[in-house]
């Protein structure tokens, strides 16, 4: 009879967070890898930010735990249109925690659902900008390649390494980057473990758009805010759709669309929408 996996160890180099909630933190979080705030004029972007800088972000279990108790605080925030999601200045995330990994077994793995926690973040309804400065690997790429939009800055590089180290991407890197890149680049990046800089990863349309490092994060925080301007349901709806071309094919995902499309009639907020357009004024949304 197999016997359990242990509990997820603590990882260690974090920075330990206050133990009162700051202003714009969700609430009752009391963060230790990451930072969260509310930015923007209105406070409509929820921003996390990885903070384990001693341990170049690596994704240990505590951290991952702490950013999935973040994403459902943004995402039951009414007030939140958007979230970024960023890490250091020279690191977004270096990748999985290799010590955490190290001494798991295939049993370990296979019964503890090792990494099924790591893509919360694409069930999250509200749009994910990731706002990548330095280097993306391994985990920290998949990550990336997990949010809706990806901008970098000047400097960013991205990565999937694992083979360096004796095994395979296993929370997407594999499925995610071929769909972005193509096979040829993703196959390459897979079996070397080269990296590509900001500059290749928006050529091969990784990257929507490349900014310098200093100013990556508030043009991420622009971008989220007129996001979040516009009506939330609608939003989440058009998120579902464009996420839906990457599962369907093409008859399918266009039936898809036309379905979706027509329940936004059933909403107060596209009447609205139309209504401001014919009268040549701002729409007034109230997110129904």
């Amino acid at each position: 009879r197999p016997v359990p996996a242990p509990p997820p160890p603590r990882c260690p180099g974090g920075t330990r967070a206050p133990a009162h909630s700051p202003p714009g933190r969700p609430s009752g979080a009391n963060f230790e890898y990451i930072i969260t705030e509310k930015r923007g004029k209105n406070n409509t972007v929820g921003l996390i930010q990885l903070n384990r800088p001693k341990a170049l972000n690596a994704l240990c279990n505590g951290l991952i735990k702490e950013l999935n108790q973040a994403l459902v605080a943004f995402e039951e925030d009414p007030a939140v249109g958007a979230i970024v999601l960023t890490g250091g200045d020279k690191v977004f995330a270096a990748g999985a925690d290799i010590k955490e990994m190290l001494n798991q077994t295939f049993q370990d793995c296979h019964s503890g659902k090792f990494l099924s926690s790591f893509d919360e973040l694409t069930r999250v309804k509200k749009p994910i900008i990731a706002a990548v400065n330095g280097y993306a690997l391994g985990g920290g790429c998949e990550l990336a390649m997990m949010c809706d939009i990806i901008y970098a800055g000047e400097k960013a590089q991205f990565g999937q390494p694992e083979i360096l180290i004796g095994t395979i991407p296993g929370a997407g890197g594999t499925q995610r980057l071929t769909r972005a890149v193509g096979k040829s680049l993703a196959m390459e990046m897979v079996l070397t473990g080269d990296r590509i800089s900001a500059q290749d990863a928006k050529q091969a349309g990784l990257v929507s758009k490349i900014f310098p490092a200093e100013t990556l994060i508030e043009e991420a925080i622009q971008c989220a805010e007129k996001i979040a301007s516009n009506s939330k349901i609608i939003v989440s709806i058009a998120k579902e759709s464009v996420n839906a071309a990457f599962e369907m094919t093409l008859a399918e995902g266009n039936k898809l669309e036309k379905k979706l499309f027509y329940s936004t009639f059933a909403t107060d907020d596209r009447k609205e929408g139309m209504t401001a357009f014919v009268e040549k004024r701002k729409a007034n949304f109230r997110d129904q």
